[in-house]
């Protein structure tokens, strides 16, 4: 009886040619992991066809139909690059809106509204863009086409970012002068005292706070003003210690008082303060400030941040935490209770946690824009 032996290979394998140079970016493609799915797969499937495989087997191998396989050998045998892999641009449908409208929709986002004229409006919405754009050109477009056109060119123009310039003519000699007494080590005579008030407020709620299904914290918006003070508060840069008094008012008598206080504590000791620009750190007609420190053997030497340059100021990091940790979710019954709390973080830090902060500013981008704080 006579047999027949059928080959279930297919035809027999053509190897196909894979330039040098493109031979290390095909491998790099074809071991991606982050390249779309299809391109690595078409990758792995040239590089098969190259090794001398079939197609059938290549199919098989990769998880894909045969016709798939002659479909980018043929692509790959008429333009042998990696380029050749990627899906060709589809012409689509053509565009509904003129590049010359596209521009006039980006000139307007890019141009402020006047608000004190029709419609009255600050800041663009989509529809405010529509009318203007048809009372400019006489063109109606959508509300989602100005959206996209918008989304596509990176621009919201209803968003009001605030920003600060510093008018300070010597901005830029202050805060170097300043990022130089955080960065050098200061004489073992010398300490460094940030200084600077902050106002506080003992807000009570009048429901307790719950815990939510999700665990999170539920508070009552609905809150009572109980009472104001201030916080005079002092950071070394060297220790991390804090010395602070909550005071009923923020005036020269209460912050002389406290700098007193400060004088007995570094006692043999010249401080270097750096405070802001409030009107109770200058002299003043009194001369508050030049008779404190003759009085004191002028051990103090006074350093100014520039003019609304607060974040220069060191004793504002540790007000940031202060501010978490005890001020933003505390419920105070009355002024008292919030000074003891205020005190008794003061003294846990400085017990526990107290520590420098690590001052990496050198000042040295002030150069190229001097208005950036």
């Amino acid at each position: 009886m006579l047999e027949c032996c059928v080959s279930m290979r297919g035809p027999d394998a053509r190897p196909i040619l894979v330039p040098l140079l493109e031979r290390p970016r095909l491998d790099a493609l074809a071991s991606q992991q982050q390249a779309p799915f299809e391109v690595v797969r078409r990758a792995r499937i040239v590089r098969l066809l190259a090794s001398g495989m079939g197609p059938a087997e290549v199919a098989r191998s990769v998880g894909c139909s045969e016709r798939n396989v002659y479909k980018w050998r043929a692509r790959w045998e008429a333009h042998p690059a990696i380029e050749s892999l990627y899906d060709a641009d589809r012409p689509g449908r053509p565009a509904t809106i003129s590049m010359a409208t596209r521009c006039r929709i980006v000139q307007l986002a890019c141009d402020r509204p006047e608000p004190t004229e029709p419609p009255f409006r600050a800041v663009w919405t989509q529809q405010a863009l529509v009318d203007a754009l048809y009372e400019a050109t006489g063109e109606l477009v959508s509300r989602s086409t100005i959206q996209r056109l918008l989304n596509a060119e990176g621009l919201r123009p209803h968003k009001v970012r605030p920003w600060l310039h510093s008018p300070d003519e010597d901005f830029v000699e202050k805060v170097e002068r300043i990022c130089r007494l955080y960065l050098e080590e200061p004489p073992p005579d010398t300490v460094i005292l940030c200084i600077d008030e902050k106002p506080m407020q003992a807000l009570g709620h009048r429901y307790p706070a719950t815990v939510g299904p999700d665990g999170s914290v539920r508070q009552d918006f609905e809150y009572v003003r109980r009472g104001v003070c201030h916080l005079l508060g002092a950071l070394n840069i060297n220790t991390g210690r804090v010395h602070g008094r909550v005071v009923d008012r923020r005036d020269a008598k209460a912050l002389t008082s406290f700098m007193s206080e400060l004088a007995r504590t570094y006692r043999g000791k010249n401080i270097v303060v750096i405070w802001d620009n409030l009107n109770i750190h200058h002299d003043g007609p009194s001369e508050r400030w030049t008779g404190f420190n003759a009085a004191r053997g002028g051990r103090f030497q006074f350093v100014y941040t520039p003019l609304h340059a607060s974040w220069v100021n060191q004793i504002e990091q540790w007000f940031s935490i202060l501010q978490r940790r005890v001020l933003r979710y505390g419920r105070f019954e009355h002024v008292e209770h919030l000074r003891h709390a205020v005190e008794a973080f003061m003294r846990f830090w400085n017990a526990f946690e107290r520590k420098p902060f690590r001052w990496t500013f050198d000042g040295n981008f002030a150069k190229t824009d001097r208005r950036a704080a």
